[in-house]
């Protein structure tokens, strides 16, 4: 590791040091209750008696995350394609995306667990490709219309089809794009996933863990899976952001 890659990652571990430091001073200090904000000391030790459930609950709901994620990703990719070569699709979808993304989860899991039963990840699945729709439709979207008009009239003179002009010049101006959207999309869809379970259903993701550890008082291992949560979302993440970097490095190679 470079000497620059160790001063980026120094800074926020430092920091995240210091607030966990800061955040147990002030807990032992003030006395504050631990309904109200446990200690990290105490998250700690819940979070090592619960790991393997922790562990199994983070792998529930990473499941149904991937699995919208990529229903959404595709079904935007998509639409942008049409969007993008026809102004009807585009009158179509961009309100429709527009709508999608501000749908309500907390009205849509009920309306979803009603329609498709409690016993199935389906309706969970089916919120996290919603919301991952509109942000990877429109960055996709605004990705190939980048494209600029001399480049499509040079492939055109050389009589180049639609397919290999999207494949040569449209699709690899855009991919910056969609890496844009995919890792919002990421993040968001951890989090739609984890909100749509609290809303009955299977109880086996992290949200549905959170709600019964808090609703039985033990705080401490309510955040202790609030702590898989969040290690779950940065996975997602970081994974997206590790393919972005690869494609970019095999783009700059060819």
């Amino acid at each position: 590791m470079t000497a620059a890659a160790v001063r980026r990652w120094l800074a926020p571990v430092v920091l995240g040091a210091l607030a966990l430091l800061g955040w147990q001073l002030f807990v032992q200090v003030s006395g504050v209750k631990p309904y109200l904000l446990p200690a990290p000391s105490a998250i700690w030790t819940q979070l090592v008696t619960v790991w393997p459930l922790v562990w199994r609950s983070a792998l529930a709901t990473g499941t149904n995350v991937l699995v919208g994620l990529l229903l959404g990703a595709l079904g935007a990719v998509g639409a942008a394609l049409l969007a993008a070569r026809s102004r009807v699709v585009d009158a179509l979808m961009s309100p429709t995306a527009a709508a999608v993304a501000v749908m309500p989860i907390v009205a849509l899991a009920p309306a979803l667990n009603t329609m498709f039963g409690t016993t199935t990840t389906t309706p969970r699945r089916l919120i996290v490709a919603v919301v991952v729709f509109a942000p990877v439709f429109v960055n996709t979207l605004r990705g190939l219309r980048q494209v600029l008009p001399v480049h499509r009239d040079l492939l055109r003179a050389y009589a180049a089809t639609p397919g290999q002009l999207a494949r040569t010049v449209t699709v690899p101006g855009a991919l910056p794009y969609l890496f844009t959207g995919l890792r919002i999309a990421s993040s968001t869809g951890v989090i739609a996933a984890i909100v749509a379970e609290y809303f009955g259903g299977l109880q086996n993701g992290l949200g549905s863990r959170i709600t019964a550890a808090a609703s039985n008082s033990a705080y401490a291992r309510a955040w202790a899976f609030v702590v898989g949560a969040i290690a779950l979302g940065l996975v997602f993440y970081l994974v997206t952001l590790a393919a972005e970097h690869a494609v970019a490095r095999r783009q700059g190679a060819a």
